[in-house]
């Protein structure tokens, strides 16, 4: 596992927090930031996997 895997993962999972956190709240504004930062999250994750396919391609 890669820094950028571990990174995105660690994204996602706080922008899970902070769209719930807008939803008991009612902040829309904090409900859209979690979103985002989810996506973002799942970005960066995918990047870290696709890293990790190449450097196991690279291994063979």
């Amino acid at each position: 596992m890669n820094k950028d895997q571990v990174k995105g993962a660690v994204k996602d999972a706080a922008g899970k927090v902070q769209q719930k956190t807008g939803e008991v709240i009612g902040s829309e504004e904090q409900q859209a930031k979690g979103l985002a930062k989810q996506a973002e999250g799942k970005v960066q994750k995918s990047f870290g996997d696709a890293k990790e396919v190449v450097k196991d391609a690279n291994k063979r």
